[in-house]
């Protein structure tokens, strides 16, 4: 594709970007941004938030995802702001030290990685989804993850249940609504290099090499990769696809032996 068609697949869309302020939610942003999009960064980051939203001419609001009120709000201030909301890329999301063996994690962290990974979503979804019937389009692009389609001996119990209740969720909604126009995809990265991830590795340098091996192409993706797939599911190029585990990992997934 050249720079001057994807400069303009998406102009004249409004696109919401939860978690906008950092990683694949950022990338995100500037290549929506990039494609001619209109993009709302909803981010718990003031600072960060607002300097993504600047950076591309966009608008920040404020968002806890896990608050029912702020979602109503993030969404209800792009659409009268910008007048539509055409794209939404349901992103924010956590994965925290204390998420590990269900041996070992308990209630509170289990509640939390599941109020900000799935009920995010759910509440994403549930308060966009109208906009897009009375447009009768719309692209909602959901960020799931390898581990919704793959088990893992060093557990992320929390997360990986929750991706998995992110893609179960997005295949049912693709279904459920793609006769009014709307589609809803399950963008499932492999491992990326995020702050997330490398913050997760920093003082684990064998438990990061213990995930790298199983990936074939032997390196762990950047934001800039994924965030290609969302302009992808977000433009008309996709105009096909919906329900759909849209797995962007290098491989890994496909994998049995790697190479050496």
């Amino acid at each position: 594709m050249t720079d001057d068609v994807k400069a303009h697949r998406l102009e004249n869309r409004v696109a919401v970007v939860t978690g906008g302020a950092s990683g694949i939610g950022l990338a995100s942003v500037r290549r929506l941004a990039a494609e001619g999009a209109k993009v709302v960064v909803g981010d718990l980051d003031p600072a960060a938030g607002k300097a993504a939203a600047d950076e591309v001419g966009g608008l920040f609001v404020p968002t806890d995802v896990t608050n029912e009120s702020e979602v109503d709000n993030l969404f209800r201030q792009a659409f009268e702001t910008f007048g539509s909301v055409d794209i939404a890329f349901n992103n924010a999301g956590i994965s925290p030290p204390e998420d590990g063996s269900i041996l070992e994690t308990g209630l509170e962290a289990w509640r939390k990685v599941q109020e900000v990974n799935l009920t995010s979503v759910y509440l994403c979804c549930k308060t966009v989804i109208p906009y897009m019937q009375r447009q009768g389009k719309g692209s909602i692009i959901n960020t799931a993850s390898f581990v919704a389609v793959m088990g893992a001996a060093t557990s992320q119990i929390s997360y990986s249940a929750s991706k998995g209740g992110v893609l179960a969720m997005s295949r049912e909604l693709g279904v459920e609504f793609a006769r009014q126009g709307i589609r809803v995809n399950a963008v499932c990265p492999g491992p990326v290099n995020t702050p997330l991830l490398k913050e997760l590795f920093a003082t684990d340098v064998e438990r990061a090499n213990r995930r790298l091996v199983h990936v074939p192409m032997g390196r762990f993706g950047e934001p800039e990769e994924i965030a290609a797939a969302v302009a992808f599911l977000a433009s008309d190029d996709s105009s096909f696809i919906t329900a759909n585990t849209f797995l962007v990992d290098g491989g890994i997934s496909g994998a049995y032996v790697t190479p050496l």
